[in-house]
C-alpha cells in the first residue's frame, strides 16, 4: 500500500489515528473526522471511499512509523537495556502529554474479530514485528549479560509486549499515566541481571 498522501489526506489520517486511540474502529464515524478536519464528509470519501480504507491507511502508516522508530533506536541506542527503556519512555511520554493516549493497534486488537480482514491482518503484522524487535533486543541483552530470561526469547518478548500494552490499558482505566511508567519499569527490572 502506497503512503503517498496529499496534505489533506495526511490531516485526515492523523485525526483518525487520534480517534482510533480514543475509541477504536467502532468508536468514530466520518462525521467525527469531518468535525476535526473542518471539511465535509464527501471530501473525506473522496480521499478514502470507505471507513475500512481510511483505517487501513492509518494502521499501515502507524506500522511504518513504528518500524522507523525502532530502527532509530537500534541505530542510536546501542545498549539493549537503554533500547527497552527508550521504547517504554516514548509511550510514557505519549500517555503523559496525551499525544497518543493508547497504541491504536492495541485498541484495534481488542476488536479484531469484528474488523475487516485487511485491517486485522495489519494489526497482527504490527504485533509480529514488534515482538520480533523486542526479541532481538532481549537476545542482545542476554549475550551482553544485561538480561536474564526465565523462558525462551519468543515467550519473553511476547510477555514484555503484552505488559507494555496492558500497562496502557491499566493507566487508562485508572486515569493515571504514571501507572504505565511504574509497570513498565518493573517489567524491565525483572529482565535485568542484578549485580
Amino acid at each position: 500500500m502506497s503512503l503517498e498522501l496529499s496534505p489533506r489526506a495526511v490531516e485526515i489520517v492523523e485525526q483518525t489515528r487520534l480517534l482510533l486511540a480514543a475509541g477504536g474502529y467502532h468508536g468514530f464515524s466520518y462525521a467525527d473526522v469531518s468535525e476535526r478536519v473542518h471539511i465535509g464528509k464527501p471530501s473525506i470519501h473522496h480521499h478514502f471511499p470507505a471507513k475500512a480504507d481510511l483505517v487501513l491507511t492509518v494502521v499501515v502508516h502507524h506500522r511504518e512509523q513504528a518500524r522507523n522508530g525502532l530502527a532509530a533506536l537500534d541505530q542510536h541506542v546501542p545498549d539493549p537495556l537503554g533500547r527497552l527503556t527508550a521504547y517504554t519512555d516514548y509511550w510514557a511520554k505519549c500517555l503523559r502529554d496525551g499525544s497518543m493516549p493508547m497504541c491504536i493497534c492495541a485498541m484495534l486488537a481488542a476488536e479484531a474479530p469484528m474488523l475487516p480482514q485487511a485491517i486485522a491482518d495489519e494489526v497482527r503484522a504490527y504485533f509480529g514485528e514488534l515482538a520480533a524487535w523486542i526479541g532481538s533486543v532481549l537476545e542482545r541483552g542476554v549475550s551482553t549479560g544485561q538480561f536474564q530470561l526465565r523462558d525462551g526469547i519468543h515467550v519473553e518478548a511476547q510477555a514484555f509486549m503484552s505488559t507494555v500494552h496492558g500497562a496502557m490499558l491499566t493507566a487508562r482505566a485508572l486515569g493515571d499515566p504514571e501507572v504505565f511508567a511504574s509497570i513498565t519499569r518493573a517489567a524491565i527490572r525483572q529482565l535485568t541481571v542484578s549485580d
